[in-house]
């Protein structure tokens, strides 16, 4: 019975530790956040094939769309582009995409403050460097022009506006 004893309040230990939410209420599914779903890879692979390049038109919306459908992904055609998901709570993959809604985005890089209002726009997560702070890839902008480029982004600096982080979805 002291043996039983011992091992479950060492069992009891570890498993409490991997579910010490910090006080940002990190939810459950972050402590998988390694594992990319296999079709957002699809999608970083077509990205990775388009940077430098025009796609479509050149409009942001349609490095999502050609994306998508490159893939055979479930979506609406327009600006459901699956899942919709929880980014505050729930893991964001490289390969999901997101829609800016009267954005306004404020940061600095080195000594200079920059301001960027992104009134309708779409992009691909590239990379996640860490909670709230990725690569974007999208086209369409004042960096890149209308070809496929690479730029931070981190949700810190939404001063105002929304976005929606979608799950590409079969």
């Amino acid at each position: 019975m002291k043996f039983f004893t011992s091992f479950a309040f060492i069992f009891f230990t570890i498993i409490s530790s991997l579910f010490n939410f910090n006080e940002r209420n990190q939810s459950v599914s972050s402590l998988y956040c390694d594992s990319i779903p296999s079709i957002n890879k699809q999608i970083i692979v077509f990205v990775k094939n388009n940077i430098g390049k025009k796609v479509g038109r050149g409009e942001c919306w349609d490095l999502a769309n050609e994306a998508l459908n490159f893939i055979s992904a479930k979506w609406d055609g327009e600006y459901n582009f699956g899942k919709e998901i929880k980014y505050m709570n729930e893991c964001v993959f490289p390969g999901d995409i997101v829609q800016f809604e009267n954005v306004e985005l404020n940061y600095k890089i080195g000594d200079n403050q920059f301001t960027e209002k992104l009134s309708h726009h779409t992009a691909i997560i590239y990379t996640v460097k860490s909670k709230g702070q990725f690569v974007m890839a999208d086209q369409n902008t004042g960096r890149s022009g209308r070809k496929v480029g690479l730029s931070p982004f981190n949700l810190n600096d939404i001063k105002k506006g929304k976005i929606k982080i979608f799950r590409p979805t079969k």
